[in-house]
């Protein structure tokens, strides 16, 4: 079962010891993957906590002019260590303070002292600590003040030589190719979120939405989706539309509003997985509800066509 702390200080989380790994783990892709992988199979052999260190906001967000893009929510993060076997997991806040920590400090205090570090798994191109001058070297350089070793993994790559990375999954989604972004998520990728209530235009025009709020998430895409949507064990298919809806509010907060087809039911305070299969066009402002109507019509027509030309591949997160 996974615990999750937040706490910098405090008793140590693993007093018998843990393998562990740090990083933002931002959509949890196929690389991330094979180090938690990695980190589960050395604590079970070495019969030690798994572990990990994450951070929220993301730093690379954090030191971003612009909102970063979300590949997966917090909710969808903590789910997936949990699937992936860690048992404890330091959620540590990433502001002034922390960015400030020495790196030679942020060893001692959180990894050995705080985490009981045995072992530690990183990347290769793993940075941390104040101006990024912790490193590999420097967590090899320190091996000698504690009980820990220095375990690093190769880059993980899709077999075209470059290795998988959360930019590079950001990328292929802003070009809408979800099956790379599948390819190297190892999964397809979704959005999730509980089901509210919108302005119920939709159902007046015969499309009735499960409306799902991003609050603070900024998603790598925008438009209109042929889509498949999770509510309880069974999926259904879809189309949806993700963005500031033109024709209906004129900008503001975005909207994931999902149109799920041969289904009827009452879908309020549930959560549901939204998983993107292709996109049909960008969001545009029409000139009347009825030029609206006969465009969703469209898309409806153009979903139903992908998806039954598309196979089903699940893999959201629970």
């Amino acid at each position: 079962m996974l615990r999750i702390h937040r706490d910098i200080s405090g008793p140590c989380l693993a007093p018998g010891g843990s393998v562990l790994t740090i990083g933002a783990f931002d959509g949890l892709h196929r690389g991330h993957a094979a180090l938690l992988a990695r980190v589960c199979e050395r604590a079970v052999a070495r019969q030690l906590v798994a572990a990990a260190v994450t951070f929220e906001p993301l730093p690379r967000g954090y030191f971003a002019p612009t909102p970063l893009k979300r590949l997966s929510s917090v909710h969808e993060k903590l789910q997936g260590f949990a699937d992936a076997g860690i048992q404890e997991l330091l959620l540590l806040n990433f502001n002034a303070a922390l960015v400030a920590m020495r790196a030679e400090d942020f060893v001692r205090k959180v990894l050995v002292a705080r985490m009981g570090a045995r072992e530690i798994w990183v990347g290769r191109d793993f940075r941390f600590g104040h101006q990024r001058v912790g490193d590999v070297a420097l967590l090899e350089a320190m091996q000698g003040e504690g009980p820990f070793e220095v375990r690093v993994l190769d880059a993980v790559s899709n077999g075209d030589g470059e290795r998988i990375s959360a930019s590079r999954v950001r990328g292929a989604l802003g070009t809408g190719d979800f099956a790379h972004a599948a390819a190297l998520l190892g999964r397809p990728f979704v959005i999730g979120g509980h089901v509210v209530h919108g302005q119920h235009v939709g159902r007046k025009l015969g499309y009735p939405t499960a409306n799902i709020r991003l609050g603070r998430r900024v998603s790598p895409v925008s438009g209109i989706f042929a889509v498949r949507v999770r509510v309880g064990g069974r999926w259904f298919p879809g189309v949806a539309s993700l963005g500031v809806r033109p024709t209906l509010a004129g900008g503001g907060e975005p909207l994931l509003e999902a149109h799920l087809f041969d289904f009827d039911g009452d879908l309020y305070g549930q959560r549901i997985e939204v998983e993107f299969v292709a996109k049909l066009r960008d969001e545009e402002k029409f000139a009347d509800l009825d030029a609206l109507r006969a465009q969703m019509d469209r898309d409806a027509a153009a979903a139903r066509r992908v998806l039954a030309d598309t196979p089903t591949v699940s893999g959201a997160f629970a």
